[in-house]
């Protein structure tokens, strides 16, 4: 009589982390701490060199990751190189990382359990915006803030309360809706937000697990929005939304509509700097 044997656990989805980078390796290494402290088997993770200074050494840096390291010959800009990576994605969902935002642990598995428990085809995420200082070669945080908003798709149209870093969706979404648009340029991700919620469900987790690298004195997108506004024109002519304000991010936040929009969120984070190997090594030479 044969043993009975108990039921095998179901392969966890392979994930593919689309990371697009440019000049700013040990930040990169960060996020990669932060991915590597998931603890996630089946991820891979595809790290775009935008044409910038060489990171192929981090594939070694990071034996416990699948890393492969694409190298664009010219800088065509960050939307081409997601859609790049997107190209070469083997998963059957995509997580949409920002090489200097972080993720909190358990994040993977927590949007995992959103898109299983909803039946939904994107999840994001509640963030917490953070400023810094360097420090040799880490970020200090200086400052935090919550960022947490209901999903409410006709306000989204309005201003977008959308972060992309750690948003987990599957990968059959671009069957439909094709690549990111590098027409909008720093609007590809409002644009990709809306076109999903044309088709697809989204939904929305109250935890803030996703740290947002924001600092006007930085060189992050979001810290110089005024470089972006004529692509807003073209965002906004896309998708018909009238014409919206481009005023300083802050300032918008504190206006009372959006204050209206505030959500309750579960705060992760311990408020303590994410120390890369990488600098780690470097400051050990």
């Amino acid at each position: 009589m044969r043993e009975s044997q108990s039921p095998k656990t179901p392969k966890e989805p392979l994930i593919s982390a689309v990371v697009p980078t440019y000049n700013r390796p040990y930040v990169l290494g960060e996020l990669l701490e932060t991915l590597a402290a998931q603890n996630y088997p089946n991820l891979e993770v595809l790290v775009v060199n935008d044409a910038g200074v060489s990171v192929d050494f981090v594939a070694e840096a990071f034996p416990e990751l699948a890393v492969t390291v694409i190298n664009q010959p010219v800088n065509l800009k960050h939307v081409h190189a997601r859609n790049e990576a997107l190209r070469r994605a083997r998963g059957e969902l995509i997580l949409l990382c920002d090489d200097d935002d972080l993720l909190t642990p358990g994040h993977i598995r927590r949007m995992l359990a959103a898109l299983e428990e909803t039946g939904a085809d994107f999840a994001y995420s509640d963030v917490e915006l953070f400023d810094y200082r360097v420090e040799g070669r880490t970020r200090i945080p200086v400052s935090r803030r919550l960022f947490a908003y209901e999903f409410d798709l006709a306000e989204m149209r309005k201003f977008s309360t959308y972060v992309p870093s750690g948003t987990l969706y599957r990968r059959c979404i671009h069957d439909t809706l094709g690549e990111y648009d590098p027409e909008v340029h720093h609007y590809w991700d409002w644009d990709f937000f809306l076109r999903t919620a044309g088709s697809y469900k989204i939904v929305r987790v109250p935890v803030a697990s996703v740290l947002y690298a924001f600092s006007l004195k930085g060189d992050n997108v979001s810290g110089n929005r005024q470089e972006g506004n004529p692509y807003l024109g073209r965002l906004c002519a896309k998708h018909g939304l009238g014409e919206l304000p481009s005023e300083n991010f802050f300032t918008l936040l504190d206006k009372p509509h959006m204050r209206q929009r505030e959500a309750s969120s579960t705060i992760i984070w311990d408020g303590e700097p994410v120390v890369s190997r990488l600098a780690e090594q470097a400051e050990s030479v």
